[in-house]
């Protein structure tokens, strides 16, 4: 009947209405391409004091090796890779080690900085925010004055024209139970995390469907907990005993003291691997 075909309409036209939004409300990962293959990729260096423990490849380019300190490096037989002690599950690369590693490096740095530009360009997700601890009014723009501590995040884009602060306490990230939920947290400015505060993954969050856009600096305090993929255009430092599950990809240089950095992919598996020169994952 028509009054049946009118309500079957209705029907579908809500369902479109409410798969609109969750869309709108989960942005697209951002998609790494090589880049996703380190843990740690910088074009000005990686200073180490060593202490902590990095899990996944890292890497340098344009510059050279000599610019990664702290390392111990041990070249590889292949001349293709060097390890260290530091790196576990993971070799280091340089621009200057035997073909094809500098070829592998310079496309991995430009899909960094494409990464990069994706993040930054995403439009900020309208209307009021989702999350908890705001307050009424809130919305994805400048959310907290900045101060994201304390807060608990849903998906969405949130856009800053200030500093990104965790300072007061956690920040939570609630995955609404969708383990392809995706946060991306953009400013043109820094991101300072105080000692001893942590970033919480709650309900299929994941660290690698985190990323954090930053025009300036990172700055992850001593004893902090940190998770996501770092897109910075200025420098990274974790200070004295901080932990991150990410990968850290500057367009300048990371400092790490004594901090404990590991591979996203490596901290969800239930098994350990070993991470080949490829960036492949074998038992």
């Amino acid at each position: 009947s028509k009054s049946k075909m009118m309500n079957m309409n209705l029907f579908l036209l809500s369902v479109a209405a409410m798969i609109s939004v969750a869309s709108a409300s989960s942005p697209t990962a951002v998609n790494l391409r090589t880049a996703g293959d380190f843990v740690i990729l910088a074009k000005a260096g990686i200073t180490n004091v060593p202490g902590g423990v990095i899990t996944g490849d890292i890497g340098v380019s344009p510059i050279a090796a000599s610019a990664m300190t702290g390392f111990d490096l041990i070249m590889d037989s292949s001349n293709e890779f060097s390890t260290s002690e530091q790196v576990v599950d993971g070799n280091v690369y340089a621009p200057n080690y035997m073909s094809p590693t500098g070829t592998k490096l310079t496309t991995a740095v430009s899909d960094m900085l494409t990464a990069y530009n994706d993040a930054a360009a995403r439009p900020v997700t309208s209307g009021p925010f989702q999350g908890e601890g705001a307050g009424a009014g809130a919305t994805y723009t400048n959310l907290g004055a900045g101060e994201i501590g304390g807060l608990t995040l849903t998906p969405g884009v949130y856009t800053y024209t200030i500093d990104v602060r965790i300072t007061g306490s956690d920040v939570t990230f609630d995955g609404q139970n969708d383990p392809s939920s995706v946060f991306i947290i953009k400013t043109s400015k820094n991101i300072l995390q105080a000692a001893n505060t942590n970033v919480i993954l709650t309900n299929g969050a994941k660290a690698e469907n985190i990323f954090w856009s930053v025009a300036q600096e990172v700055n992850i305090g001593a004893g902090a907990h940190m998770k996501g993929i770092l897109l910075v255009a200025t420098a990274v430092q974790f200070i004295t005993g901080s932990n991150f599950v990410g990968r850290v990809l500057a367009a300048t240089a990371v400092t790490i003291q004594q901090a404990t950095i590991t591979d996203p992919t490596a901290a969800t598996s239930s098994q350990p691997t070993r991470r080949g020169l490829r960036g492949l994952q074998v038992a």
